[in-house]
């Protein structure tokens, strides 16, 4: 009897073992934010797959239940007939992979921030191929790359590496694109995802999303709207050639692929080195895009963007009241004109250098940054004493990676240039690119920032321009590998930026690229701010400004006042600029002494709305899209105050208005509303103007805010009492 229950507890034992040992070689790997879930398991054959992926599951025992799901990382050269997420030449010839799981691991990055690392492996080749998900439970984001090296004897080629690979089983995919050119950006396009490829890529190089950004939106069984829905959202940061590929199965299941575009960019990794891909960051949220945005926005501001959690400085830019016909006399009298506005900077944009080719015009000068002496024979150290005697800062416009043909730094380095050795050179906007990914170029481009920083350390701000893609693509450094140029540009531009703010960690920057030709979470590590298109027209600018809400949050949209669209009245064309980073470019001399106050009592407002405009909750309330009105709400995270932003468009005759609902405020406060922003002598139409409403009265019947009139626009306070 003693002998049987020693062997049925040596049973027992041995049994309790092998599962556990089961359960070790296949682990069920789980990522979660605060609402969604990323799931990942080991099968029998020893390779990884995405179980889950949507709002989070909370109860341990339900993961068992889950489907083993498709492959997480498929490879090229396997059993799979559709798109891999990696495609790798080896030494002998082969091009296949096959990657088995080999551990995984997960540790603290920063508080509340964690990183689990799964490690897969060839067992027949010595590479291996990590992939790292950050995750930022509040904010509901989730950052994932890859990290592929080897120890093969000569360089293996990658032919695809993408830093993501996502799998969806619903009954109906429907991607939201965001699309066009220079001034006329991020048009807004839905349409379904049927069997095969929809690809969204760009092959530009430096002004690499000049027709469509690096982000999506994908709604989950049925098109998401702002408060309804289950949608992913996710973005690239890589200041590159990009590539999304959507692919709907036979069996209707999506994989969605997201990394850097491998359009002739096959990288020859070497032994020992370690190929890491851009993040991809995304969102899951089950109550619409409304949502998903303000995830972006949070994350945005705590984890990402340079001087996240703090202010941004307005402006007065002088490129519409001279263009490139300035002197040293006209710009002094425009940064009293801005010290006159209010604002806290004077930008002086283009046409400030060069002298063998003076920049009386876009076709010369880029290349060579001293200050042209019959225009600024002072240099711009006066206009940096100007500023500071006027009590306001000075900023300055660069574009340091191109160069004009005319130009002495072409004739003196050449070398230095993208460009085909034996053909006639194509020309966009006059220019050329500098070739980056040489270290000499680096130097130079970071000692544009640097020489004029140590020669005039006053100035305060940089607008970085890039108006051309890379065109004739041919680098003469690195020779035999040239399919290396469009990764190693971006590298090269990374090393430089991260030298400037290593530097000059408190030195705020725009970044501008002929619009926005470049907009991404990467180099927004190193800029505060980004300028979303050239087209400033006000009705072509809420467009642009909605798209470009989905994924940034307003403290990084530039918007100026300026003279497009002489049908809408300054009041229409301030208040459309003051929904994100308020700036004027418009000569204050032709306006009149109404206008003129009118404009710095809009500098004032905006100043006292800024910590609700630049650190709130987004809410687009109507879209643009949706008919001649349009209307978007900031509430402050205390929930104390709130500002509406109203536009009526083209309002039609005997147009029904029904009221607006606003939304994210506290329920059981009382707020008084008030318009505000008004032109100097008029008075408030608004209905209720003045008055105390309940939280739940405003949330749940609304205000009229709309009105019968053709560019007609409100700017509503809401402060709870």
């Amino acid at each position: 009897m003693y002998i049987m229950k020693v062997r049925i507890l040596f049973l027992i034992c041995f049994l309790s073992i092998t599962c556990l040992l089961n359960a070790a070689d296949k682990p069920v790997i789980q990522i979660h934010t605060d609402n969604s879930s990323l799931i990942f398991r080991v099968a029998d054959n020893g390779r990884l797959y995405q179980s889950y992926l949507g709002k989070k599951l909370n109860h341990e025992a339900d993961i068992s239940h889950l489907p083993q799901g498709t492959e997480a990382y498929i490879t090229h050269g396997m059993e799979d007939y559709f798109e891999p997420a990696i495609h790798i030449l080896h030494n002998d010839g082969n091009p296949s992979l096959l990657l088995k799981y080999v551990s995984h691991e997960t540790k603290a990055v920063s508080q509340g921030v964690n990183e689990t690392i799964i490690t897969l492996g060839d067992d027949k080749y010595p590479v291996t191929v990590k992939l790292h998900y950050v995750t930022y439970p509040a904010e509901d984001i989730i950052k994932t790359y890859t990290e592929i090296s080897h120890k093969e004897k000569k360089p293996v080629v990658l032919h695809q590496y993408a830093s993501s690979m996502l799998h969806l089983n619903r009954a109906k995919y429907y991607l939201t694109e965001f699309s066009g050119d220079w001034a006329h950006e991020a048009n807004i396009s839905d349409q379904p995802l049927e069997f095969g490829k929809k690809v969204l890529d760009t092959k530009l190089g430096a002004r690499a999303n000049m027709f469509t950004p690096p982000f999506f939106q994908l709604s989950l069984d049925q098109l998401a709207t702002e408060n309804c829905g289950e949608v992913l959202v996710g973005t690239l940061g890589w200041t590159g050639n990009f590539r999304f590929t959507f692919e709907v199965d036979n069996k209707n299941e999506l994989r969605i692929i997201s990394g850097i575009n491998p359009y002739a960019s096959e990288y020859y990794l070497p032994a020992g080195v370690v190929f890491r891909t851009p993040d991809f960051y995304f969102t899951y949220s089950a109550n619409g895009k409304g949502k998903a945005s303000r995830n972006f926005h949070d994350w945005a501001r705590r984890y990402q963007l340079k001087d996240g959690d703090e202010t941004r400085m307005t402006l007065l830019n002088n490129w519409e009241a001279t263009y490139f016909d300035f002197n040293e006399e006209k710009l002094i009298g425009l940064i009293g004109d801005a010290a006159g506005l209010g604002v806290d900077m004077f930008l002086l944009d283009d046409g400030w250098f060069a002298n063998k080719y003076p920049r009386s015009s876009d076709h010369q000068g880029l290349g060579d940054w001293d200050e042209t002496a019959d225009k600024l024979p002072n240099g711009i150290g006066r206009l940096v004493e100007e500023a500071t005697k006027k009590g306001i800062k000075f900023g300055l416009w660069i574009e340091p990676e191109m160069v004009n043909p005319k130009s002495e730094l072409y004739e003196k380095h050449k070398d230095w240039v993208i460009h085909l050795p034996n053909r006639d050179e194509y020309y966009f906007r006059n220019q050329l690119v500098l070739d980056l990914s040489n270290p000499k170029v680096q130097d130079f481009v970071f000692g544009v920032v640097d020489d004029l920083m140590t020669k005039y350390p006053g100035i305060a701000f940089f607008k970085w321009d890039c108006n051309s893609p890379i065109t004739n693509i041919y680098s003469s450094y690195l020779k035999e590998k040239q399919s290396h140029l469009y990764i190693d540009y971006v590298r090269g531009l990374y090393n430089v930026l991260e030298r400037i703010k290593t530097k000059y960690p408190d030195l705020p920057m725009m970044l501008c690229s002929g619009g926005s030709g470049r907009i991404d979470y990467e180099t927004l590590r190193y800029f505060t701010e980004f300028w979303p298109s050239d087209n400033t027209d006000p009705i072509e600018r809420l467009f642009i400004q909605w798209g470009y809400s989905q994924l940034f949050p307003a403290k990084t949209l530039c918007a100026h006042v300026t003279t497009w669209n002489h049908d809408a009245s300054i009041k229409f064309r301030t208040d459309v600029a003051m929904m994100g980073k308020l700036g004027f470019d418009i000569k204050l001399s032709d306006l009149n002494d109404n206008e003129k106050k009118f404009c710095r009592d809009a500098v004032t407002n905006y100043n006292h709305l800024k910590p609700v405009v630049l650190e709130g909750d987004m809410y687009r309330l109507v879209s643009p899209y949706s008919g001649n009105h349009t209307s978007t709400q900031y509430v402050g995270k205390d929930k104390k105050g709130a500002v509406v932003f109203a536009f009526d468009i083209y309002s039609r005759y005997g147009e029904k208005l029904l009221p607006v609902r606003l939304q994210g405020l506290d329920a059981g406060r009382q707020y008084r509303v008030k318009e505000i922003n008004l032109m100097p002598g008029t008075n408030s139409s608004l209905q209720g103007n003045g008055e105390l409403f309940s939280g739940e009265y405003l949330m749940t019947v609304g205000l009229n805010i709309f009105t019968g009139q053709r560019l007609n626009s409100r700017v509503i306070e809401v402060v709870a009492e």
